[in-house]
């Protein structure tokens, strides 16, 4: 009765949990793409599209993907052959434990018409399977917790997923050992399957049992004779081996129920196998039931975005696929941390730790964000610069083991982050530019507005600089802000710096305007004599910081080879410092 409605309510649970992940797919917008379609049009898009997929040349791509990525997982052996081990073991210890034991009833049962958990080859298979599952957590918490992988960050849901599997596999294995050590599992099974009735010939099979199958008896105790073990062995021939081979085979379970030998007679007492079949199969339900919540629905999940992505091409898909696909992502990230690994810009966490900037953290941000959770501030903040320092490299698309187009999510998702309210200044500089090759793609609504903001806010930190007409006074000055440029490496050429106007000559953003001034502000020239003379306001205000493409011509032109264009970068840096020390 226990396990009959514990099993209802576990997968009750699980169906309701997958139809609402499932649903999420179809009903989270996720970025720009996609907003204007409904769910029941997303659904039919999806269907539409798996249908002319199968009776297509695509059926193709997509069985060559379920075999390669999906079973044999080769986008993972690729990068990390380490990992690749590990995921083999669980998933596949994890997938034949469920066919062949969990399921044993509906499948091997019907399979083999004369099945017994307790014979060969299954006796052994279960044992084999369960050992493969634990090997590969213990990859696992090896690569967490010692080998300590760079930049793959741990949260509560992974401890807690390790912590699943654990407890399930060793109280599977803690079970087998008990009931091979019980005298109370034995009696009960010479009850039921043997007819004898001579205690001579049932104290020979106890006494066979304790010396070849780990069982502990309170009756009978080793060494014993040679007469008395063949008498036993008879014994077994005849009531016992057609349905039982030697619990040996079972190597997990027999060690384990050799060491639990001391104390089999106390933990039988108490009928421990009860309790911890009871701890199995409680482990076990709540693992099903909290399966679609928790990030092992990337067994799913990461499928389903592997064939997706196997037959999907961004120019050509139904823009309600593209919006249904990129949901599926979020829930399709394993967190493994590969694409933090990869990430050219993650050099940026070390450096202040912004755990934004990693993509694997930026998706578990945006699981959040498109689930309508209230995000504080400073998350705002934080996701705002991991975004924009993202340069689109594609590297962490490349190497995503899930198939996730990362480079396509992030260009997705930045406009709705940009909505946001506060001016984000990253959107003045060069990382912005895959944005602007973007433009296309993009709500044209909108679009100018946080560069605005940006541009407003900087205005207000630094009037003097926007009003090329003012008289510019002398005093006070602010030493200290040449003296902070002069810090860094490329600072200290300024030195050289006499003013010959070459770094103006040979810009092209001057070059592209028939009144630079009015545009940009102060000229290169311009901007470095102010800060030589300690004039901060126009040092750090001029447009033209934010203008400047980065091309380097300023600098590789300089006679003196000052570092023109490092020491405007780093007055971005500082004039986005006084910026947020004084919002």
């Amino acid at each position: 009765m226990f396990f009959s409605i514990s099993l209802y309510l576990a997968l009750a649970i699980f169906a309701i949990g997958t139809i609402y992940k499932v649903s999420t797919w179809l009903t989270r917008k996720v970025g720009v793409f996609g907003q204007e379609f409904t769910p029941s049009q997303r659904l039919y898009a999806a269907i539409r599209g798996v249908v002319g997929v199968v009776f297509s040349r695509k059926v193709l791509l997509l069985f060559r993907s379920l075999i390669l990525d999906v079973f044999l997982q080769m986008r993972i052996a690729r990068e990390d052959r380490l990992r690749w081990i590990m995921h083999i073991l669980i998933y596949s210890g994890f997938t034949f434990l469920l066919l062949m034991h969990a399921m044993e009833n509906l499948i091997t049962a019907k399979l083999f018409s004369n099945y017994y958990s307790t014979l060969n080859p299954f006796l052994f298979l279960r044992d084999f399977f369960g050992m493969m599952v634990v090997v590969g957590v213990g990859i696992a918490v090896y690569r967490r917790f010692i080998l300590k992988i760079p930049r793959m960050l741990t949260n509560v849901m992974d401890r807690y997923t390790i912590a699943i599997v654990a407890i399930i596999m060793l109280s599977g294995f803690l079970l087998e050992g008990a009931q091979m050590s019980s005298h109370s599992e034995f009696m009960g099974m010479v009850d039921d399957y043997s007819f004898i009735s001579d205690d001579e010939e049932l104290r020979a099979l106890e006494s066979y049992w304790v010396a070849e199958y780990g069982t502990v008896s309170p009756n009978v105790e080793a060494p014993f004779s040679d007469d008395i073990l063949k008498e036993g062995a008879e014994a077994h021939e005849n009531y016992c081996a057609y349905c039982h081979a030697p619990n040996k085979f079972a190597f997990a379970g027999y060690t384990t129920a050799k060491a639990m030998g001391p104390f089999a007679l106390a933990l039988d007492r108490v009928n421990g196998a009860a309790i911890l079949w009871y701890i199995h199969v409680i482990a076990c339900f709540f693992g099903l039931a909290y399966l679609p919540f928790s990030k092992m629905f990337h067994m799913f999940s990461s499928s389903f975005c592997l064939l997706a992505n196997a037959v999907m091409d961004p120019r050509t898909s139904h823009p309600a696929n593209i919006a249904t696909r990129q949901a599926l992502a979020l829930d399709a990230c394993t967190r493994c941390g590969t694409c933090s690994l990869r990430c050219s810009v993650a050099i940026a966490y070390e450096a202040n730790g912004n755990r934004m900037v990693l993509p694997a953290e930026k998706l578990s941000f945006l699981r959040e964000y498109t689930a309508g959770k209230k995000i504080a501030p400073e998350a705002m903040a934080a996701i705002h610069e991991g975004f924009y320092l993202c340069t689109n490299c594609n590297r962490c698309t490349v190497v995503c083991p899930a198939g996730i187009n990362l480079r396509e999510l992030w260009l997705s998702v930045r406009e709705p982050i940009l909505a946001e309210d506060g001016p984000t200044f990253l959107t003045l500089s060069p990382f912005s530019f895959f944005r602007g090759l973007n433009r296309p793609l993009l709500p044209a609504q909108g679009y100018e507005r946080p560069m605005d903001e940006a541009m407003e806010a900087m205005a207000a930190a630094f009037p003097m600089a926007r009003d090329t007409e003012a008289t510019i006074p002398v005093v006070p000055t602010d030493r200290t802000v040449a003296a902070r440029a002069h810090e860094t490496p490329w600072g200290a050429t300024f030195v050289g710096c006499f003013a010959c106007e070459n770094c103006t000559t040979v810009c092209p953003v001057v070059q592209s305007y028939e009144d630079p001034q009015a545009a940009v502000g102060l000229l290169p020239h311009q901007i470095m004599r102010s800060l030589g003379l300690g004039l901060k306001d126009l040092a750090l205000g001029a447009p033209m910081l934010w203008y400047c493409l980065t091309c380097y011509q300023c600098q590789e032109h300089c006679p003196q080879e000052v570092k023109v264009t490092d020491i405007l970068y780093e007055l971005k840096n500082m004039a986005f410092q006084e910026v947020a020390a004084g919002s």
